[in-house]
C-alpha cells in the first residue's frame, strides 16, 4: 500500500503542510519523493502516522511524540496499548451516556434516583490509564494517594478552587482578552500553580515542566471534554491554550 501527501492529509483531517513540518523536525518521513518533488507514503509510514495522531489526541507534543516512537520501538505493543486505552474510553462514556439518560428518565418520570448509577463511569480511577499512558505510572499514584488524604473539607476547597479558575478562565475568554496580557498571564500563573501544587505533575526545578504544561494547554484544545470546561465551545480552550503557551515561553 502506498498513498500521496494529498490522499494521506485527506484520510487523517491533517494538511499537506503539516506533513511536510513532520519530514522536516524528523518525527516523519515520506517513504519515497517522486522525482517531480511528489511525496509518497508507504505502510510503514502510515503505520507510524497513526501512532502520531494517537498520541497527539493524548495531548503530547511533538518532541514528546518523536521520544515516545525512538522508545518504543515495537509498534504492535504501542498499538496494542492504544487499542485498550481506546476501548476503555468507549465503555467509559457509554456509561456516563447511560447514567445521564437514567437521570433524565427519573427527572421526567418522578422517578428515585440512584447515587450508584448516576456517577457510574464518573469515578477519577477510570482515567488511570490514560493518565499513565500519557504521564508515567508514578504520576497517577502520586495524585490518586494525595487526593484519597485528603479530608472532604480539603476536597471540598480543591473543587472549588478548580471552579474558581475555570470560571475566571471562560470569562476572560468571553470578554476576548488578549492570551499575552497581563489578565490572562495572571490566570495562567494561577493555573500553573495548581498544577504545581498537584504532587505527580512532572517537574523541572520548582515548576511543572514545560512539556508537561505545553501538552496539557494543546490537549485542552484536543479533547472536548477538556474543551467544555471553559466555555461552549473550543474558543475558551483555545485561549487558555494561547495564553498557558506564552506564559511558558516567558516563564518555564
Amino acid at each position: 500500500m502506498e498513498a500521496s501527501i494529498q490522499e494521506v492529509a485527506r484520510l487523517t483531517g491533517t494538511t499537506s503542510r503539516a506533513l511536510r513540518h513532520y519530514d522536516a523536525i524528523g518525527l516523519l518521513a515520506p517513504s519515497r519523493v517522486a522525482g517531480t518533488g511528489y511525496r509518497w507514503y508507504d505502510d510503514a509510514a502510515l503505520v507510524r502516522l497513526q501512532r502520531i495522531l494517537l498520541l497527539r489526541d493524548l495531548g503530547l507534543g511533538l518532541a514528546e511524540i518523536r521520544r515516545v516512537l525512538d522508545r518504543e520501538t515495537d509498534e504492535a505493543t504501542a498499538l496494542r496499548r492504544h487499542l485498550a486505552w481506546l476501548t476503555a474510553e468507549q465503555d467509559r462514556l457509554a456509561r456516563q451516556a447511560a447514567s445521564v439518560r437514567r437521570t433524565l428518565t427519573a427527572r421526567d418520570e418522578g422517578g428515585d434516583l440512584m447515587v450508584e448509577e448516576m456517577f457510574d463511569g464518573f469515578d477519577h480511577t477510570q482515567h488511570r490509564q490514560e493518565v499513565e499512558e500519557r504521564w508515567g505510572a508514578d504520576a497517577y499514584a502520586a495524585g490518586d494517594a494525595w487526593w484519597r488524604s485528603r479530608s472532604d473539607d480539603e476536597r471540598t476547597a480543591w473543587q472549588e478552587r478548580s471552579a474558581a479558575l475555570a470560571r475566571d478562565w471562560a470569562a476572560a475568554a468571553a470578554a476576548g482578552t488578549d492570551p499575552a496580557s497581563d489578565e490572562a498571564q495572571e490566570l495562567a500563573r494561577r493555573h500553573v500553580q495548581w498544577l504545581r501544587d498537584v504532587p505527580g505533575t512532572p517537574r523541572e526545578g520548582d515548576a511543572p515542566a514545560r512539556g508537561y504544561v505545553l501538552g496539557l494547554a494543546d490537549m485542552y484544545v484536543a479533547d472536548p471534554r477538556f474543551a467544555r470546561v471553559y466555555g461552549d465551545d473550543e474558543r475558551g480552550a483555545a485561549f487558555v491554550r494561547d495564553a498557558l503557551h506564552e506564559y511558558a515561553a516567558r516563564h518555564l
